[in-house]
């Protein structure tokens, strides 16, 4: 049995050592982490495509019927549906980074043989947890493709940089997974805590409005909001055909590598700490 209150090495070479050592086992809690949502249900992983669909049917109907809002781009196309479109675009980029969040503080807490009774490898939690947010993420992105393919007829092939969109988002999301997931352990308020910040950002990013409909002195300040800048470039690949800004992700994706990093320090020094605590 490996001792709890050992220190774990934070190199990154161990943590990569660790998800290809460990890759069948996140593969499979991955796979349980999505069945088990729906477990008991009767339609089961249906409901990962029907939540979102629900969701899109009512913001294109509240959005275009009802408030028959524009996002204000001055082009002479702009259906009444894209509002809805733009909408969703946010909200699929402000759910996968809110639900990471809020899950990670209780981790460890509700995996507590994990930590005293078995040799487990603990990072490997927020990895699973958080594929299982990318999972429904993915569901809810062809969901807004179909969407998009329905209302215009075509989709733009800028797509294919979805990927390279997300991909620093994942990151700094696994990131404070593991930091919030550690701090769990030793504060239980943060999860209450994480859940204001999370809602305080929904309204803080570019979601229900453009950047450009702020006044220039605030347009600076929610650019460092963490989700401004993705929503921003999604919407640009998925929903006006632009290619994104490469320099500005490639900047991103580095600061995003070393929260990360950071993250899984603090993560490895602290967890010789949660069989005392637990």
């Amino acid at each position: 049995m490996m001792d709890p209150h050992s220190t774990k090495s934070s190199s990154i070479l161990v943590l990569l050592k660790s998800i290809c050592t460990n890759r069948n086992l996140i593969f499979q809690m991955t796979k349980r982490e999505i069945t088990g949502r729906y477990r008991g249900s009767i339609m089961g992983l249906l409901w990962s495509f029907i939540n979102p669909v629900l969701m899109l049917t009512v913001y294109t109907f509240v959005f275009s019927v009802v408030f028959k809002a524009r996002w204000g781009t001055g082009s002479a196309g702009e259906s009444k549906t894209d509002f809805a479109v733009i909408l969703f675009v946010g909200l699929i980029v402000h759910t996968l980074f809110a639900e990471t969040l809020m899950r990670a503080p209780t981790l460890i807490i509700a995996n507590v043989n994990y930590v005293k009774k078995v040799v487990f490898p603990l990072e490997i939690l927020s990895i699973t947890s958080l594929a299982g947010v990318v999972f429904h993420s993915l569901i809810s992105l062809l969901v807004l493709l179909v969407a998009f393919v329905i209302f215009n007829g075509f989709v733009h092939w800028t797509i294919v940089f979805i990927p390279l969109v997300f991909f620093p988002l994942i990151i700094v999301a696994l990131g404070f997974s593991w930091f919030l997931s550690s701090l769990g352990v030793f504060i239980r308020d943060v999860g209450q805590t994480i859940a204001i910040i999370t809602m305080i950002l929904m309204f803080l990013s570019p979601i229900f409005y453009p950047v450009s409909a702020l006044p220039k002195e605030f347009q600076t300040i929610i650019m460092f909001n963490p989700l401004t800048f993705i929503i921003e470039q999604a919407r640009n690949v998925l929903i006006w055909g632009k290619l994104p800004d490469f320099q500005g992700l490639a900047i991103y994706s580095i600061g995003a590598v070393c929260l990360m990093w950071l993250c899984f320090v603090w993560f490895q020094k602290t967890r010789k700490g949660f069989a005392d605590v637990l």
